[in-house]
């Protein structure tokens, strides 16, 4: 069998960097998603509701993608949407109104979720179970160094230009990835599908007698519905992962906030718990393989839920400051623990031939937590209070922990083969 370290370098150059790329110039210009929407006319709602165009984009791809990707292969599927996102970036930069800049964004998520099921598609089949998820661990790092590099480009590039130099950027990322996907070599051919006792198989070279047989390709709803059982259990749980990890992101700077502090400080404190979520996504995969996959889900949930429920509390107190900047390092440990976690779920109880069907419904289960959950804060706090919302979050995060606790030994191994 093949070392981890051979393996995972087998994936380098032709996996992982098109994901960085992709993910740097996606991460340079979220954060001007809604500068540019409020420069051209939008109010803080309107310009809230255009950035979250690009996650309803995300949402309503997977199902196509999964489709797409099933019918002509993850190589093509990568290029077409690297080629549709060009258009919505161009989009975005020529955009006359914020209608026409709100359906750019929107038409880059939908890009963006056709390029995350392909390479999720593809490492299921490729990667052997004993180092699956330490490769999809490095995966989902690879779209968070992306993301967290980003920024820190658009700043950069802002000192010198306007705010079009990160899309310009975004646009140049696009053009480099699809140049690596379409003319370097083909993964597809140069590493074989993944045998189901953990090795990579070979072409022996030998005649093979007997008639060949057909692959069927069950189409996406079909698909569905044939596995509800492990998408109506394991999939809710892997949902509330998302929707406690897409509130962190809401929750954090509203805190921050609403305790009166100022923007450099905020800043600061999700840049740290940012960091230290960054720092642990190879940790993640190494508990995965060694221990199991509830070890690293059980930890992250736990540490997340309740880190929200202890800051629902501390909002008034003394301390409330102290209390934001701990808790918020809780989290990111929490988050950092999880990396990964949800694509190694996935690439578990997806089918061993032809996968990305039912990947494709459980990306949308799962964005379809990460979704719902800003608007249950946002309802939240405006009938209640942050800190409510807050003790929300955290109580779906403990309920998610018992939900990993009872599906993932049923339908996931405890320790990989």
């Amino acid at each position: 069998m093949s070392s981890a370290s051979t393996v995972l370098k087998q994936f380098g150059p032709m996996v992982y960097l098109p994901t960085i790329l992709f993910s740097l110039g996606e991460g340079a210009v979220l954060p001007l998603i809604p500068v540019i929407a409020a420069n051209m006319g939008a109010d803080v709602a309107s310009a809230a509701l255009v950035a979250s165009a690009l996650v309803v984009g995300q949402l309503c791809g997977n199902l196509p993608a999964g489709w797409a990707v099933a019918r002509i292969g993850e190589r093509y599927t990568m290029v077409i949407a690297g080629l549709i996102s060009m258009l919505a970036v161009g989009g975005m930069i020529v955009a006359p109104v914020i209608g026409a800049f709100a359906a750019a964004v929107f038409l880059l998520g939908f890009c963006a979720a056709a390029f995350g099921l392909a390479r999720h598609a593809f490492m299921t089949t490729r990667v052997p179970i004993a180092f699956r998820a330490r490769a999809l661990s490095l995966l989902g790092g690879s779209f968070r160094l992306g993301v967290f590099i980003g920024p820190f480009v658009t700043a950069a590039l802002l000192q010198v230009f306007d705010e079009t130099a990160a899309i310009w950027f975004f646009l140049a990322c696009l053009v480099a990835m699809v140049a690596l996907v379409l003319f370097g070599p083909d993964p597809e051919k140069t590493i074989p599908p993944s045998s189901a006792n953990g090795t990579l198989t070979e072409d022996t070279g030998e005649a093979v007698s007997g008639s060949i047989p057909t692959i069927e390709r069950p189409g996406v709803f079909r698909t569905m519905w044939h596995h509800r059982g492990v998408l109506g259990r394991l999939g809710l749980a892997a949902a509330s992962l998302s929707a406690v990890r897409s509130a962190r992101q809401v929750i954090l700077p509203l805190w921050g906030v609403s305790l009166g502090l100022d923007a450099q400080t905020i800043a600061l404190v999700v840049g740290v718990s940012g960091a230290i979520d960054f720092a642990l996504f190879y940790a993640s995969g190494q508990v995965m393989d060694r221990f199991g996959r509830l070890w690293a889900a059980m930890p992250a949930m736990v540490l997340m839920g309740s880190g929200f429920l202890v800051l629902s509390f501390t909002h008034d107190g003394d301390a409330a400051v102290l209390w934001f900047g701990m808790l918020a390092a809780v989290l990111g440990v929490g988050n950092g623990l999880s990396s990964g976690i949800l694509l190694t779920l996935g690439a578990d109880v997806a089918p061993r031939t032809e996968p990305a069907a039912f990947l494709g419904s459980w990306r949308t289960l799962t964005d379809a937590g990460g979704a719902v959950a800003p608007l249950l804060v946002s309802g939240v706090t405006a009938i209640a209070s942050l800190s409510v919302a807050t003790g929300l979050i955290g109580i779906v995060g403990l309920v998610g922990a018992l939900g990993f606790v009872r599906w993932i030994p049923k339908f996931s191994p405890r320790r990989p083969d």
